[in-house]
């Protein structure tokens, strides 16, 4: 299946997660589209059964086309400890429990870290990941995956971002990435590579999908 081009028009964000909303309006913004959520059109959330970030994205893209008859965008991203096998991966957003509360998250995520005595930076590995699905009324659906690189820090550190981003300093920063404004965390423009996991994922879909 070759690739397909996006014309400016109305777009659905296939997520009711305010804060991955926010980020992916932000990445848009240049492009002209019309940008709806899921939850601005009332869509209900599929239930994320995939076993893989690209299972879950499609899953979410692929329901929020067929209910709309619009072009959809979903993400699916987590983050990933590599001293506790990788968790809590796919199941981030679950490890926060009903309420969201990632500080919570977070703590549970140091309390393993040092359980196992993960002290050192080389221990204390971590990355997010983002897969992006763009899924059209037709079937038609590509994927972008973006990963990044870093240290698990503690404490957290910064209230911008959402989810995990006050724990993780990527490689070659001094700061967290709930210490940077979006477009530091972002670090993507036309001619600069990025740095979120969301914006390298992002990166790609425009490069294939919206440009030239």
């Amino acid at each position: 299946m070759g690739h397909r081009k996006l014309t400016p028009g109305k777009l659905v964000v296939a997520s009711h997660n305010k804060g991955k909303v926010r980020e992916i309006v932000d990445l848009l913004r240049p492009f002209g589209f019309e940008v709806v959520s899921a939850s601005d059109l009332g869509l209900p959330e599929p239930e994320e059964t995939g076993l893989t970030f690209e299972e879950n994205a499609a899953l979410k893209a692929v329901a929020a086309a067929n209910a709309s008859g619009l072009p959809s965008l979903a993400d699916d991203s987590g983050f990933c400890v590599a001293a506790l096998n990788g968790d809590p991966g796919i199941y981030s957003a679950r490890w926060a429990g009903p309420d969201k509360d990632f500080a919570m998250a977070m703590r549970t995520i140091e309390e393993k870290l040092r359980s196992i005595k993960a002290e050192t930076p080389e221990q204390r590995r971590g990355s997010f990941v983002a897969v992006l699905c763009l899924a059209w009324p037709d079937g038609h659906q590509e994927l972008f995956r973006g990963e990044v690189e870093g240290e698990v820090v503690w404490p957290p550190r910064g209230t911008q971002g959402f989810g995990y981003d006050p724990i993780f300093q990527p490689d070659g920063h001094d700061r967290t990435f709930g210490e940077m404004p979006s477009e530091d965390k972002h670090g993507w423009s036309i001619d600069t590579p990025a740095l979120s996991h969301r914006a390298r994922a992002f990166q790609l879909f425009a490069k294939t999908c919206l440009e030239g």
